[in-house]
Parts: C-alpha cells; structure tokens; sequence
C-alpha cells in the first residue's frame, strides 16, 4: 500500500497542488478594462474560477494582480488566497506567472497555472485535469489539456518545473520551458471545449453568445467606462 501510496497515478495518489491564478492584464483588446470582472450569471468569472479551484480542493492558491488591482481585490478579498501584485504588469504574462510561482510559499507537487479570462471552466474540468496529470506517461512533467490538436489552459507542472524556471532568466516562463523541453510535455487529448474558451474581446463575448447561450456582461460601474 505504501508504494502506491508514493507512486505518481494511484488509485489513492494525492498531490500536494498550488495554483497560480493569473488575472494582472490591461485588457486592452476589450476597451482597457478588466476581462476578469465580466460577469455570467451575476458571478464575475474571477470568482468563478476561484470557486472552481476552491471546489476541486486545490491546496494553495496565489492570484496575481496588476492593471485594475484596486477594482479586483475586493471581488477576491473573501477567499482564503494570496494576493499579489505585479508592479510592471507592461513587462508580460511571464512576468505574472514568475510573480505568482515565487508567492507559493507550502510545501507542493505540482502547479496549476490558470487564467481569469475562462469563463466555463468548473471544478470537474479541474479535477479531470489534475486526474490527467497523475496519469500523465511516465517521464513527462507538463500536461497541457488540447482540444483538436490546440493547446488549452489550465496547465499543470511539476515542482521540479517550477524550480526550474524560476531558476532562469526573466523572460522564461512555462510556455519557454516547453519549448526548450518539449519531451518532457504531455498534451492531453480531450474534446472538453472549455479548455479552449476564454475571452479577449468584444467579438468573443458575441461568439460565445451565438455558440453556448452564455451571456457576459459588463458590471455597471465599467458599462460606461472607455
């Protein structure tokens, strides 16, 4: 029972998971305004992700802030997360994400790295994606869902990756450590769509109307702001 306890894909593994909760953009491409805080069903989706997270019994959460930190926050304030902020949210999503990787402070296995901007994503799409990662073949460190051959989010890497790139330059992230390591990748196959929804503009909130039904809005505070 001890070695399946240990082993990395029991039936009975359990894996320690910190996640990164990515939500420091400009949203430029959606009028300068905080994707994050676009609502469905009356539930801003930074929020839903949280709740998502939360339900499939992630370990620690960090939430990484920057462009529109003050408008956030308050949304967040009632989890039990760490807030961080980004100073020079301009120098990139790496920038975040290094941020956010140095903010976990327990004792992990594996980070979740997800983006504020997915409007669908629930805890069984969590759970299946941390299922998919004790899984995962044997040798590889990064699961990446991919959905018709794309790549999707969240993505989950080991510890061991986490060290790594926090070890490098500044300009590395998980995408550049794919890239210079892409044996060690595993891209899980699923027809979950979820993977590959997110928002980045105004046409993608009609689109995502016209393909699920699912409306975003706008709070009124940021109806009438540019």
């Amino acid at each position: 029972m001890g070695c399946i306890l240990k082993g990395g894909g029991g039936l009975y593994s359990r894996v320690v998971v910190g996640a990164v909760l990515l939500a420091a953009g400009s949203g430029s491409r959606m009028g300068n305004k905080p994707k994050c805080l676009l609502e469905l069903g009356g539930v801003p989706l930074i929020r839903r992700q949280l709740i998502a997270l939360s339900g499939a019994g992630v370990d620690e959460l960090v939430v990484v802030l920057g462009h529109y930190a003050d408008r956030i926050e308050p949304v967040v304030r009632d989890f039990p997360v760490t807030l961080v902020r980004n100073p020079d949210p301009d120098a990139g999503q790496v920038s975040s994400l290094r941020l956010g990787l140095q903010a976990l402070a327990g004792k992990i296995d594996t980070v979740l790295v997800a983006l504020a901007d997915q409007p669908l994503i629930n805890s069984q799409d969590i759970n299946d994606l941390i299922g998919a990662y004790k899984k995962r073949p044997e040798g590889t460190e990064v699961v990446q869902p991919t959905v018709d051959g794309l790549p999707g989010n969240p993505v989950m890497f080991s510890q061991s990756v986490r060290e790594q790139i926090l070890a490098g330059e500044a300009r590395v992230g998980c995408k550049q450590w794919q890239s210079a390591n892409p044996q060690a990748v595993h891209p899980w196959a699923t027809a979950n769509t979820r993977y590959r929804t997110d928002v980045d503009s105004p046409e993608d909130i009609e689109a995502l109307a016209a393909r699920t039904g699912h409306r975003l809005r706008w709070p009124s505070d940021l109806l009438t702001e540019a």
